[in-house]
């Protein structure tokens, strides 16, 4: 049987009664769009995060892209991130006319270090944008000193960071808004794609909820643009609802795998992630790192399994960003990482038999590679 860094079979088949309920529920309120189950979901994910506020959106891209916009950032502005990052959220700075401006990252957590944030700043600079990465966050107080000291708003990217905390602190409640994307890969994952942004500013909220329904308050009255079509479906919040309920149980069974990888692995010559100190990772991806990671790969295939690299391509070396004036070299760090980094299987229904083939195979590759 082949084996992926994940799946969701076996969390559907564990779960199956309570997500067809979600459906059946929706289905028989006579509303799809906008309706009771979004209004329930938005509040319980903000209560869950200790927030006064949540917008649900399409995708985690939008959650982004609107939260920016709602944070009043657009054109002419500097937005400060990673480029060891997903694509969508440079292309959300990309969407509201901004330009990102990348700093590099730590090798030891690959998280922004934000020592050179402050380099980064310019007139132009309006936003920090922390990427809490891998399941892990950022070191958010210096960014949270920059921020007063300049001005600037921070946008947290939590996308692979549900239920993540530093120093106690949830991941999104650290900065002035926070977005989310709920794709089924993620900690908090949906059937489909969905995401949100919470925010304690009532005013950011109001922003955004125009800006997810074509710029109206009021049904056919267009307030102010722009204005978008970025609702979280009924059917999506429902779900979601439920599986609020689980999160810290997800989390919990992440940390599991974790641990077993660690003792497992520890003897290898496999770089295993690290924890930072005052963190509580939730693991959304087991990010290991080798020097010959390419071979590593390619020989695991010989066991059917298939792994995946997040990320092989820094941001600032896509030929769609070249526009940015990035060259190789740039960001020395991110680019060492993305020839190194590989995930391994990571989810919290992954069975200890699949785990144990991956580790065996695992120990057996780099056993002859030596």
């Amino acid at each position: 049987m082949t084996t992926r860094v994940w799946d969701y079979l076996d969390e559907y088949a564990n779960e199956r009664d309570d997500i067809l309920d979600a459906v059946e529920t929706v289905f028989r309120s006579g509303q799809l769009v906008l309706g009771r189950s979004l209004r329930e979901f938005e509040a319980e994910f903000a209560a869950y995060h200790g927030m006064s506020h949540c917008a649900g959106v399409d995708n985690g891209t939008n959650a982004l892209k609107l939260g920016l916009q709602a944070l009043g950032v657009g054109p002419g502005d500097e937005v400060i991130t990673v480029s060891n990052t997903a694509a969508p959220t440079v292309v959300a700075i990309d969407a509201v006319g901004a330009t990102p401006v990348f700093v590099d990252v730590h090798r030891e957590n690959y998280l922004m270090d934000t020592d050179q944030v402050a380099a980064a700043i310019t007139p132009r600079t309006r936003c920090l944008l922390p990427v809490h990465l891998y399941g892990q966050c950022v070191d958010m107080e210096p960014l949270t000193a920059l921020a007063a000291k300049h001005d600037l708003v921070i946008l947290e990217d939590c996308a692979q960071a549900h239920g993540a905390r530093h120093h106690g602190r949830l991941a999104g409640t650290m900065g002035d808004a926070a977005a989310f994307s709920f794709y089924p890969t993620k900690v908090l994952g949906a059937y489909g794609d969905g995401g949100a942004t919470i925010t304690d500013n009532e005013q950011v909220d109001r922003n955004m909820r125009r800006l997810r329904y074509y710029g109206m308050e009021d049904r056919y009255y267009v307030v102010a643009t722009p204005g978008h079509n970025s609702r979280l479906d009924e059917v999506h919040a429902e779900i979601l609802r439920r599986k609020l309920r689980r999160l810290d149980d997800y989390v919990a069974g992440r940390r599991a795998v974790a641990q077993r990888y660690a003792e497992a692995l520890a003897d290898t010559d496999l770089v295993l992630p690290k924890t930072v100190p005052g963190n509580d990772h939730v693991y959304y991806v087991h990010v290991v790192r080798h020097p010959r990671r390419d071979a590593i790969l390619e020989a695991l295939k010989t066991y059917d399994i298939h792994l995946n690299i997040s990320y092989p391509w820094p941001v600032h070396t896509m030929t769609g960003f070249a526009h940015l004036g990035y060259a190789r070299g740039s960001l020395p760090v991110t680019e060492e990482l993305a020839g190194e980094i590989f995930s391994l299987p990571m989810y919290p229904a992954l069975s200890p038999d699949t785990q144990d083939k991956v580790i065996s195979a695992l120990r057996e590759v780099l056993a002859n590679l030596s």
